[in-house]
C-alpha cells in the first residue's frame, strides 16, 4: 500500500512543480508513504531545481529529497516513526571543529543570539535554549571527555563546561541589567555595580538551575527562571534604598556579595545601625568592614554589646561614632568584648577614662588582636612606667596603640640615644606629649633635627631642647619653626651668631604665633625706646621676653620706671626683671629695699630666694654702716687737728692773759672749753650720718 501525500499551491501558470519525499516507514507496514509538495519558485530556481533532479535520477519512480526545509522534515519523521531507533550523533557531531563547538556553545547559551541569514543551518528561536526542538545540534553532542581526544586543537569537557558556565554569567548579568534598566537606573551606574557583584550573579544562577526542579518551572528557559530568582530577591529596591542612604556602588556591590543572596539582612543591619546612631555616609563603611558574619547575627546580641559598653562610661550617644569608625567591634563575641574592655579597666582606668578614650580613639578597643595589645604595654612599661602610668598615658593619647614596636618606637628610640637623651628624658617625653612615639621618623623627626643642627645648635643641646619642650617635635618645619627662626634674625634683632643660643634656651618660642604673639610684644618694647640690636641682645639674655603677654608686662615697667625710679637701662641689662611677679615678688623686696635705706642692682634683687635675699639685705646694711663709720671718723681726724691747734692758741692766748691774775682758773676754764669743742664734734658727726 502506498500513501501519497499532495502539498499543493495555487502558482502561476507554468510553475506547478510536484516533488516526492521519501519517508521511513515502520518495517512491519506495507504500507508507504509518498508526499507531494508544491512550492512557489521562481523561474532560475525551478530550471535549477529541475536540472538537479535530472542529474540526480532520471526515474520517475525515485523521489527526490529536499534540502532547503530540514527542520520540518526533521519534526515529521519523529512524529511519523516513534519506534525507528534513532541513531545516535554524538559520533558525527564530535567532528565539529573546536572553533564551531565553542561558537555552537554560545549560541546554545546566549539570551540574545546573533542574527542569521534566512536558510541557515543553525537558526533558531531564542526560546530554543535545550536544541531539542532546533536544527542546532543538542548540548549534549558537544561534549566528550577530553584524554580520549586525538589532541591537536580539540576542546575537551572540562573546558567546554568552563566557558558554558561563563556564558551563563554574562546571560545573568544582562539579567540584572535588564531589571535595573526597568529601575530607571542610569547605564554607567547599572555597568559599574554589575561588574561588582560576581558572587551574586552566581547565586542566581545556582538558584535558577534549582528551580527546574519546581513543577511550575519544569518547562521554563533559563532566563525565565533567573528573572523570577531576580525578582523575588528584591535585587532593585534595596538597591534604590541603599543608594538613597549615601551608600556608593562599590559598597552596595560589596554588601551584596556578603549577603550571599539574604538581601533583606542587608536592609534589616542597616536600619540598626541608625538606631545607634551611625550616620548615613558610615553605614556603608560600618556594613563592609565590620566582619563577614555581621549578616548572620542577631540583633538581641549586638543589643547586648552596646549596653555593656554604655555600663562602662561610654555614652549611648557617643555610640554611633564609636561603631562607625571600629566597625570590627561588632564582629566580636560578647565573651571577647567583656576580656577587651577588662584588659583597659584592670590598668586602674575608671569608666569616665575609659569612656572618653573609646570616643578618641574606637580602634583602642576592637581594631587590634589581643597579643599585640599586651606587647605594646609591656613594652611602654620598660620606660619606668607601671601599670597605673601606663593606663593614664593610655586613656590621654590612646593613638600609642596603632603604633608599631618594630617599624615606629625602637628606630626612635634609638635615634634619640644618639642626641645624648637619657631613659629618663625619654620617659619624660613620652609622658608630656606621648604623640612624638606616633611620629614618623624619616618623614616628620630627622628633618628637624638636621634642620636644628644647620643653624648651630650641638646635638647634646639639642637634645636638652627635646627634653626641656618635647611638643617642639610636633611643630611643622616649614609652617612653624623656619618662619620664627626667620622673624627672629629680621625683625628682631637676633643675630646669626646668637639665633643658636635663642632656640637652644627657649625653644617654646617656636611654638608662638607670629601674627598673635610675636609681633605685638616686639612693637610694644619698640614703643619703649629699644632698639632693634638692643632688644635682640635681650632676648639673646632672656630669649622667653617675647611670650609674656603685652598686658601683664605694662603694669612691671610702670613701676619700674615711676615708683622705682630706675632707668631703661636697667631693664635692658636685666630683662629678666619683666618674668617676675610684681605683687608676689618686686614690690615686696622693693619696699625692703626703701625701709633699710640700701639700693642695690635689679638682677641682685629679684633672683634667689627670699632667704638669699635677706642675707644680701643684711650684709648691705652692714657694709653701709661700716661705710659711714668710716666715712664719719675719717672726717673727724680730718677736722680735728686744725680745730685743735686754733683752741690751742686759742687758749694760749687765754692762759697767757688769766695766768697774770689767777692760774687756777685758767685751767679750769680750759677743760671747759675741751669738753664744749667735743661735745660740737660729735653733734657735727651725727649730722653726717643722719
Amino acid at each position: 500500500m502506498i500513501l501519497h501525500f499532495s502539498l499543493r499551491s495555487t502558482l502561476p501558470p507554468g510553475h506547478h512543480q510536484t516533488m516526492l519525499l521519501h519517508l521511513p516507514f515502520p518495517s512491519n507496514s506495507a504500507t508507504s508513504f509518498r508526499l507531494f509538495s508544491c512550492l512557489h519558485r521562481s523561474p532560475e530556481n525551478a530550471s535549477a531545481g529541475a536540472a538537479a533532479a535530472a542529474a540526480g535520477n532520471s526515474s520517475p519512480d525515485h523521489p527526490v529529497l529536499r534540502t532547503h526545509n530540514s527542520k520540518s522534515t526533521s519534526l515529521l519523521r519523529r512524529h511519523l516513526s516513534p519506534q525507528a531507533p534513532e541513531p545516535s550523533p554524538i559520533p558525527n557531531q564530535l567532528d565539529i571543529p573546536p572553533q564551531d563547538r565553542i561558537e555552537l556553545l554560545e549560541t546554545s547559551l546566549s539570551a540574545k543570539r546573533r542574527p542569521q541569514f534566512p536558510g541557515s543551518i543553525y537558526a533558531g528561536s531564542p526560546s530554543d535554549a535545550d536544541g531539542g526542538a532546533s536544527s542546532r545540534p543538542p548540548l549534549r553532542t558537544l561534549f566528550r571527555d577530553g584524554t580520549d581526544g586525538d589532541g591537536g586543537g580539540d576542546v575537551g569537557d572540562e573546558e567546554m563546561i568552563v566557558r558554558a558556565i561563563e556564558i551563563r554569567r554574562k546571560v545573568t548579568a544582562e539579567i540584572l541589567k535588564e531589571a535595573m534598566r526597568k529601575g530607571k537606573f542610569g547605564i554607567t551606574y547599572i555597568d559599574n555595580l554589575v561588574e561588582r557583584v560576581p558572587a551574586f550573579i552566581d547565586w542566581v544562577m545556582i538558584e535558577a538551575a534549582a528551580m527546574k526542579r519546581l513543577p511550575e518551572f519544569v518547562e521554563s528557559s533559563f532566563n525565565v527562571r533567573a528573572k523570577a530568582v531576580v525578582q523575588d530577591s528584591n535585587f532593585v529596591p534595596l538597591i534604590r534604598w541603599l543608594k538613597h542612604n549615601s551608600l556608593s556602588y562599590p559598597q552596595i556591590g560589596k554588601l551584596i556579595c556578603m549577603s550571599r543572596g539574604n538581601l533583606e539582612s542587608i536592609r534589616q543591619f542597616a536600619e540598626w545601625l541608625k538606631s545607634t546612631n551611625v550616620k548615613g555616609r558610615f553605614v556603608g563603611v560600618a556594613l563592609m568592614k565590620a566582619g563577614d558574619n555581621i549578616l548572620e547575627r542577631g540583633t538581641d546580641e549586638l543589643d547586648e554589646m552596646v549596653q555593656y559598653l554604655e555600663d562602662n562610661g561610654v555614652r549611648r550617644e557617643w555610640m554611633g561614632y564609636v561603631v562607625s569608625r571600629s566597625p570590627q567591634l561588632l564582629s566580636y563575641s560578647m565573651e571577647e568584648v567583656k576580656s577587651r574592655v577588662a584588659f583597659y579597666l584592670d590598668m586602674g582606668m575608671n569608666e569616665n577614662d575609659f569612656g572618653t578614650m573609646v570616643f578618641d580613639y574606637p580602634k583602642a578597643l576592637g581594631h587590634f588582636t589581643m597579643e599585640e595589645m599586651n606587647q605594646k604595654v609591656h613594652y611602654l612599661k620598660e620606660f619606668g612606667l607601671n601599670i597605673e602610668e601606663v593606663g593614664k598615658l593610655l586613656a590621654f593619647k590612646p593613638q600609642l596603640m596603632s603604633c608599631s614596636i618594630d617599624d615606629r618606637w625602637k628606630p626612635l628610640v634609638k635615634y634619640l640615644y644618639y642626641l645624648g637623651i637619657s631613659r629618663d628624658g625619654m620617659r619624660r617625653m613620652l609622658v608630656i606629649k606621648p604623640m612624638i612615639f606616633c611620629l614618623d621618623l624619616e618623614k616628620v623627626i630627622a628633618p628637624k633635627v638636621l634642620f636644628f643642627r644647620d643653624i648651630g645648635i650641638r646635638d647634646d643641646a639639642i637634645g636638652k631642647m627635646l627634653v626641656k619642650f618635647p611638643p617642639l617635635l610636633t611643630y611643622s618645619l616649614y609652617k612653624k619653626i623656619r618662619p620664627v627662626v626667620i622673624f627672629l634674625m629680621t625683625k628682631a634683632g637676633v643675630t646669626e651668631k646668637n639665633i643658636a643660643k635663642v632656640i637652644a634656651l627657649g625653644p617654646e618660642l617656636l611654638g608662638c604665633s607670629i601674627a598673635n604673639k610675636l609681633e605685638i610684644s616686639l612693637k610694644y618694647f619698640l614703643s619703649l625706646g629699644i632698639r632693634v640690636r638692643q632688644l635682640g641682645e635681650m632676648i639673646a639674655d632672656f630669649p622667653m621676653l617675647l611670650r609674656y603677654n603685652v598686658d601683664i608686662l605694662r603694669p612691671k615697667y610702670r613701676y619700674l620706671r615711676r615708683t622705682m625710679v630706675r632707668p631703661l637701662e636697667d631693664l635692658i641689662e636685666f630683662p629678666r626683671f619683666l618674668s617676675y611677679s610684681l605683687e608676689g615678688r618686686i614690690i615686696p623686696r622693693h619696699v625692703v629695699l626703701v625701709e633699710n635705706r640700701i639700693n642695690m642692682k635689679l638682677r641682685y634683687m629679684l633672683a634667689g630666694t627670699d632667704e638669699e635675699f635677706e642675707q644680701r639685705v643684711k650684709d648691705a646694711v652692714e657694709r653701709r654702716h661700716n661705710f659711714e663709720s668710716r666715712v664719719s671718723s675719717k672726717n673727724l681726724s680730718n677736722s680735728f687737728v686744725p680745730d685743735r691747734q686754733l683752741e690751742r692758741n686759742a687758749v694760749g692766748y687765754t692762759q697767757t692773759e688769766i695766768t697774770y691774775s689767777n692760774s687756777q682758773e685758767s685751767e679750769l676754764f680750759y677743760c671747759s672749753d675741751s669738753v664744749d669743742s667735743s661735745s660740737s664734734d660729735e653733734h657735727r658727726s651725727s649730722s653726717l650720718l643722719h
